[in-house]
């Protein structure tokens, strides 16, 4: 079948509409009727070229929430007319990393899944999925195991989020860090990602939520999800005033706009002894965090965190029963909602610094 999607041709190009061929549904397979897609930061990198896995050309996009439209003869937990999200991570259930209870990294997953075969095509030639999805797509076709089956009372351009932002941002607090009731947090990074570690901390009862930007927005939008202090990256010592506000430190640290500078200095803001910083954001190739190794014999702690180590299929749905419930602010998450026309636009919102999230749609 024929499907609408927006490609990137290469890096640095804009977005553009392309009729493309999309392989039929095999047997373990679903196909998705993409209603709403947000637009992350690692689909700008992918585009820009920065942090960039799958080979040009490629449809970006991996937070997305549709309607099943077809499902394969082996397909036994998905049905026609599920509202569903497709993630990137999948969860077959049975390997030896899903019945670990340690980890969402199913072994399905661990290849090199930029090497995976697309369904999508143009002219004869395959165009890449980003993330195994390419949610900026009409339609798209995934495998069973990477389909989560969600609740149909939450709108499309709510329940995307998801998808990602969502699961990354409250699954670290929760999965990754088990932070505490009564614990202080710095969020490094007041994107979508970040506000969900904020409103993380609030669900996980943390007494100081500490945010840390460059753009004076966040701090009164971070109010929204649950901030409680803000600073100002651009004014004095971040590492000082974050210690000066916690008597020496936080208990936990996450940075999530993939800068390694951050990345150090969240590590440097958390308290001897037992301070953890949690990595979430995805620095241009070839960057790397440095690291003094006497500066973790004195008791801290690095972890890294792939989407809030959440699994898809059997725990991402509940994030959605959390908002149903009130205890989510996805509404204040979604600041612009675009038609895919307008998708570029959408990205040099966030390049600029005016939106928390952008949804779009055909």
């Amino acid at each position: 079948m024929k499907t609408r999607a927006m490609v990137c041709h290469a890096p640095g190009t804009p977005l553009v509409e392309e009729l493309l061929d999309l392989a039929p549904p095999g047997p373990g397979d679903v196909l998705i009727e993409i209603m709403a897609s947000g637009l992350c930061h690692t689909d700008l990198s992918q585009i820009e070229g920065k942090a960039a896995p799958y080979p040009f050309p490629v449809v970006v996009g991996h937070e997305g929430a549709g309607i099943v439209r077809e499902v394969g003869a082996e397909v036994t937990s998905v049905k026609v007319g599920d509202h569903v999200i497709p993630v990137g991570i999948g969860e077959c259930g049975t390997c030896r990393n899903c019945r670990s209870g340690k980890t969402n990294l199913c072994e399905a997953f661990l290849g090199d899944i930029a090497l995976q075969p697309s369904p999508f095509s143009l002219n004869g030639q395959p165009v890449s999925a980003y993330s195994g999805v390419g949610s900026l797509a009409q339609f798209i076709v995934t495998a069973e195991r990477n389909v989560a089956v969600i609740r149909k009372d939450v709108p499309f351009h709510l329940a995307c989020t998801a998808g990602c932002c969502v699961a990354t941002g409250i699954g670290a607090v929760m999965n990754t860090a088990h932070v505490e009731s009564g614990a202080t947090v710095a969020v490094f990074g007041l994107g979508g990602i970040g506000l969900n570690v904020v409103q993380g901390a609030r669900l996980a009862g943390a007494s100081r939520i500490i945010g840390v930007d460059i753009n004076p927005l966040r701090h009164e939008q971070g109010q929204r999800f649950g901030l409680t202090d803000f600073i100002d990256a651009r004014e004095g010592d971040v590492v000082a005033a974050i210690q000066a506000l916690t008597d020496g430190g936080v208990d936990y640290a996450f940075e999530c706009a993939g800068n390694v500078r951050l990345m150090a200095q969240a590590f440097e803001s958390t308290r001897i002894g037992w301070g953890c910083t949690v990595v979430l954001g995805v620095p241009p190739d070839g960057q790397a965090m440095e690291l003094i190794p006497f500066q973790l014999q004195l008791g801290r702690r690095v972890q890294g965190s792939f989407m809030g180590n959440v699994k898809g299929r059997s725990q991402l749905p509940s994030l959605l029963d959390h908002f149903a419930a009130g205890r989510l602010n996805l509404a204040d998450l979604v600041t612009h909602r675009l038609p895919m026309s307008e998708v570029n636009e959408g990205f040099a919102l966030m390049k600029r610094g005016q939106s928390l999230r952008s949804v779009v749609a055909f």
